[in-house]
């Protein structure tokens, strides 16, 4: 087995349907070599079939120096006698990338997407699409940052003469949580478990790459010995997602009954009542019916519903029953939205 990560197998899969995808996604433990193995793929690929490609950033101050970035430790291991430049273009929205004076792909920012609409010609000769760290350690996403990442693969895959062409899109991140913005949208936070390897979606493909051997030499280190009782070790090196903790992640056995309706974006959610755990439980199915409806901040609020809140009884409540752990969650998507919708002083 190699010490360091290969992509093969992932980009050799097909979807659910047995469709070629155009979405790979992969995550991991940390330093196993998944930027560096799809960082040269792309190199590799320019200089054997001259396909350019686009690396995908968060935020503008990222643009400084993409080129080093990028190439700089793949350029000591691989290509020793090749040079890779940059140059800012369209007033400094994207970065032009050149491998010995031949333009060889771009650098974009999502946090630039709509003025990246305006230049999409000048990105129609893009091959191949790669997001590194899509999962957020901080939780710091571009506002709507998932239509922003559409809108810039939509205005790529329209050129080159065509509507819409195939421009594969690879993901690469370490596991920070499975209720990030894209594992949500894709359908993977309610699919995905602890052993999972490869999980296939209609367009998409996942893997979760986990090495042994790299994950040994970190935990063995002077360093993080020091500090092998923090979450973040654990995270690093092993085959655990930083963020999410299972506890309370459970469903109830009994009768229930049917507390209220709660939302929190564009999603509707249920508290009951199993008295016979006396424990509350939140999940998404949903009685329609029920009259208590409450949402908790405007843009969550909308018709039949009424925003409350800290000092409203059910806020209260649920507070209360959290605090005294006789909360229950149908998967970290429900349990991440209840933290969100009641803020007041809870940490997790």
């Amino acid at each position: 087995m190699s010490e360091y990560y290969d992509g093969t197998k992932l980009l050799s899969m097909t979807d659910i349907n047995g469709r070629q995808p155009e979405i790979y996604l992969s995550s991991g433990n940390r330093s196993i070599g998944k930027t560096t193995w799809f960082n040269r793929y792309c190199v590799k690929d320019f200089k054997k079939r001259s396909k350019k490609f686009c690396l995908v950033y968060r935020w503008n101050y990222e643009l400084s120096d993409c080129s080093d970035k990028f190439f700089k430790d793949i350029q000591r291991l691989f290509f020793p006698n090749d040079e890779m430049t940059e140059k800012r273009r369209a007033n400094n929205i994207f970065v032009e990338l050149f491998l010995n004076g031949q333009s060889c792909g771009y650098c974009v920012t999502l946090n630039n997407a709509d003025a990246l609409k305006k230049f999409s010609h000048l990105l129609s000769d893009v091959d191949k699409m790669l997001f590194d760290e899509f999962q957020s350690e901080n939780n710091h996403y571009c506002p709507n940052e998932l239509n922003k990442l559409l809108s810039i693969h939509t205005s790529i895959a329209r050129g080159g003469g065509e509507q819409v062409r195939r421009v594969p899109l690879y993901m690469l991140s370490n596991k920070v949580s499975i209720i990030n913005p894209y594992f949500l949208s894709l359908g993977i936070s309610d699919r995905i478990r602890d052993d999972t390897k490869y999980l296939k979606g209609d367009g998409f493909v996942l893997e979760q790459a986990y090495m042994d051997e790299v994950a040994t030499k970190q935990l063995d280190s002077g360093f993080n010995r020091a500090f092998k009782n923090e979450d973040y070790v654990a995270y690093s090196a092993q085959n655990i997602y930083l963020h999410d903790k299972q506890t309370f992640i459970e469903k109830p056995s009994g009768n229930s009954s049917y507390i209220a309706t709660v939302r929190y974006g564009d999603t509707n959610y249920s508290i009951r009542f199993y008295s016979h755990e006396m424990v509350y439980y939140m999940d998404k199915s949903v009685d329609d019916d029920y009259k208590v409806k409450l949402s908790f901040d405007a843009n969550s609020h909308e018709e039949k519903f009424i925003m409350v809140g800290m000092a409203n009884p059910y806020v209260t409540m649920l507070r209360s029953a959290f605090e005294r752990g006789m909360m229950r969650f149908r998967n970290q998507e429900c349990k991440h939205a209840f933290f969100e919708m009641l803020k007041y002083g809870i940490q997790y």
